[in-house]
């Protein structure tokens, strides 16, 4: 698969699974934000449906910023 094929598929099971809004937003919050997806996936448990992954990626986020504000960054 190339490079642009792989960034359809991806966006069309996002779409598919989250809607088109919730889809672009997640693009956006990727682009915008440094993020390790290889270390949140980690985490992660195979069997956790979309809206709890999504919860755990939310509360990853929360408590790094949380973090960071607490060390004065």
């Amino acid at each position: 698969m190339t490079d642009t094929e792989i960034k359809l598929k991806g966006l069309q099971v996002l779409t598919e699974y989250i809607g088109e809004v919730e889809a672009e937003r997640f693009v956006a919050l990727i682009q915008r934000e440094p993020f390790d997806y290889t270390k949140w996936r980690q985490g992660l448990d195979e069997d956790l449906s979309i809206e709890e992954i999504s919860k755990k990626a939310m509360a990853l986020r929360k408590s790094k910023k949380g973090a960071a504000i607490k060390g004065g960054l």
